[in-house]
């Protein structure tokens, strides 16, 4: 039974960077724009927001942000949803005249 269950090494590759952080800084830069905008769309779709009944309090209301823009990282650096490759691919052209 727990051959079926993934191990923490398996579980940490599978949200490996799509690829190598730091090998194009172009790439890079579409990747942060990327997460920026994704952290908007979850704070503006109510993730991090105080729940009712089983809140956090006071600290989960302060550190809400730091959960967003990492969970925005994570989506981002692994596929995300295309948008950091049309940027790349944008500002390479330019980049390029």
């Amino acid at each position: 039974m727990s051959d079926l269950l993934p191990t923490p090494l398996q579980t940490a590759s599978a949200v490996r960077p799509v690829r190598p952080a730091g090998s194009d800084p172009l790439r890079e830069a579409a990747i942060e724009l990327e997460a920026s905008f994704l952290a908007q769309m979850l704070k503006s779709a109510g993730l991090g927001e105080s729940r009712e009944g089983f809140g956090g309090g006071a600290g989960e209301d302060q550190f809400s942000s730091f959960l967003i823009r990492e969970q925005a990282n994570q989506i981002a650096r692994s596929g995300g949803i295309g948008l950091a490759e049309s940027l790349y691919h944008a500002l390479k052209e330019t980049q390029g005249e």
